[in-house]
């Protein structure tokens, strides 16, 4: 395979990484707790914890597990947002020799339930906010442990003991619920002091996490992913990153924004993990939509990395109070999980200085497939380079690899591609190619240079008398309005063309109308792009990481 990406590749960034670098994540998160044993680790609602205090939380829950009789590679599901807990059982599970599953906490009971029973989980560690849903499908699931935690518990003193007040009494965010078996999550770090961490033989091939797929495509999946995919993802994000961090000032320890949650592929590794390697300190954020309170929580630090998604950026930057934050030390602002705009970006960089570097990646990917160089300085709309021992081919349908240039559906081929998904080898074979490329089910193309840009969907594409309609193209063009929020656009049934452009748009400016955006359409597309309808509405359906959701708005038409 002719490698042409390797010749973009910013000066010190390696070709290849390393991936017998770490017998097993536990060995990588144990190094960071030995070596930045002082350092904060995590903020959250101003508690901090360091590194030494992760590592000692982490080995007492990780041994309240193993006093359950779990066997290794058990599964432990976490259902929590943003907390100080989170961390902790993360690394308390992998050092009992399970296997984590992170779950949306947002999810109704009959999601839960899928996820429960498809990954087969016997514990759960949940925040007492969400018990409730968990209450109504637990005996229909193989889950016999329950760690409940609190918002307030690990604040301490009389903090802690108001926000719980705060959280149950006056927001009411604690619906009654019933689990009488649980065990509160204090109480299982105290157990687990007593019980002590028996240490557990795990190699690269063990299975880490199971990272479950939204669903778009059919029912939710896990990709399964073993301790080596997630380490090779962190060593070459790290790799990738090194230009950035190394130029001056450099910056040590790190601050990072942890506005993402953790439950998603992007925070975890991006966040989470990167982080611990670095010895960094991640500022938790549990409600990022609240923009105002975010704000708020910003302006205590001088953060270094901000990872989001566009809606989160756009969300921020169009805050009044926003630019009153210092940015003096921002150096790093990844971009993912949806396309970035052109028009997100641009003022973006006008209010803070930084460009945002998009990327590109998958769960199925631990994340990262393709990124921008750390270093750049200016917005190219494409998802970047494959990053170091990653191969990227653009295939037709039927799995040959197209002209350069013309558009194909992405392929992966690297340490980080998951093993398959959880129990469903047919739906793993309908993914991987013979010779070990993971197809995304996004369409791109790549240049001369081997950067990468994606078109679209395969599934998302609009066909309007023959000819292929992207929707991100519509999307970043429409954004760019000034009278513009928010849009979305999807495909709608038409009798004459067979489909035609619907958009869906948030406005910025409340006056503007239909008529006028149509004028600006005709201006910038030709006549079958051009949408058909345009719907304003107050908000777009979207994930809790904040990507809009294009499916609900193509299944609202259906219903309709």
């Amino acid at each position: 395979m002719d490698k042409i990406w390797l010749k973009s590749y910013p000066p010190g960034v390696p070709t290849e990484i390393d991936t017998t670098h770490y017998r097993s994540l536990v060995h990588l998160l144990e190094e960071s707790f030995t070596k930045f044993a002082s350092r904060d680790a995590y903020a959250c609602m101003g508690k901090h914890l360091t590194y030494a205090q992760v590592d000692a939380y982490s080995k007492h829950l990780g041994a309240w597990l193993q006093s359950r009789g779990l066997k290794k590679g058990a599964r432990v599901a976490i259902m929590m947002p943003n907390v100080l807990q989170y961390p902790i059982a993360i690394a308390g599970v992998l050092r009992a020799g399970y296997t984590v599953v992170n779950v949306n906490p947002l999810y109704t009971p009959r999601e839960l339930e899928h996820q429960l029973n498809d990954s087969g989980a016997e514990a759960i560690i949940i925040l007492e906010n969400f018990a409730t849903t968990l209450e109504q499908v637990i005996s229909k699931t193989k889950v016999r442990h329950v760690v409940v935690a609190s918002m307030g518990e690990m604040l301490g003193g009389a903090k802690g003991a108001i926000v719980n007040f705060v959280v149950r009494n006056v927001k009411k965010m604690v619906p009654a619920f019933s689990l009488p078996n649980a065990t509160r999550f204090k109480n299982a770090l105290a157990e687990g002091a007593r019980a002590g961490l028996k240490p557990v033989d795990l190699t690269r091939d063990d299975v880490a996490f199971l990272q479950y797929t939204g669903g778009t495509t059919g029912v939710s999946k896990g990709a399964t992913l073993l301790h080596r995919n997630v380490i090779a993802n962190v060593l070459q994000n790290d790799a990738w990153a090194q230009p950035a961090l190394q130029q001056e000032p450099k910056i040590d320890p790190l601050i990072i924004v942890c506005a993402l949650p953790l439950y998603h592929i992007f925070a975890l590794t991006a966040c989470c993990l990167m982080g611990t390697r670095w010895g960094a300190m991640n500022i938790l954020i549990p409600n990022p939509r609240d923009i105002g309170g975010f704000i708020k929580e910003l302006s205590k630090y001088k953060f270094n990395l901000l990872p989001a998604v566009n809606t989160l950026y756009n969300g921020l930057v169009n805050h009044p109070d926003f630019a009153k934050l210092d940015f003096s030390g921002l150096k790093i602002c990844n971009g993912g999980g949806m396309a970035v705009q052109q028009a997100v970006n641009d003022k973006w960089k006008k209010v803070t200085g930084v460009s945002i570097i998009e990327g590109y990646g998958l769960s199925e990917t631990a994340p990262t497939a393709t990124v921008n160089p750390a270093t750049a300085t200016e917005f190219s709309g494409a998802i970047g380079l494959p990053v170091p021992s990653t191969d990227i081919a653009i295939l037709d349908d039927d799995g040959r690899p197209v002209p350069l240039g013309q558009p194909g559906e992405i392929a992966i081929r690297g340490p980080q591609v998951m093993a398959g998904y959880w129990n469903r080898p047919d739906e793993t074979a309908k993914v991987m190619t013979p010779d070990g490329f993971f197809k995304s089910g996004d369409i791109g193309v790549m240049d001369e240079k081997g950067f990468v840009r994606i078109v679209d969907r395969k599934k998302d594409m609009i066909l309007v008398s023959g000819f292929n309609v992207y929707p991100n193209e519509i999307e970043a063009v429409v954004a760019a309005h000034p009278g513009v929020l928010e849009c979305a656009c999807i495909g709608v049934p038409d009798a004459n063309s067979g489909e035609a452009v619907k958009l869906f748009v948030v406005r910025r400016d409340p006056t503007l109308t239909s008529e006028q955006l149509m004028d600006y359409c005709r201006e910038q597309f030709t006549g079958y792009k051009k949408p058909k309808y345009i719907e304003f509405r107050d908000e777009l359906p979207k994930t809790n990481v904040g990507k809009i959701l294009r499916r609900e708005l193509r299944d609202e038409k259906k219903a309709a």
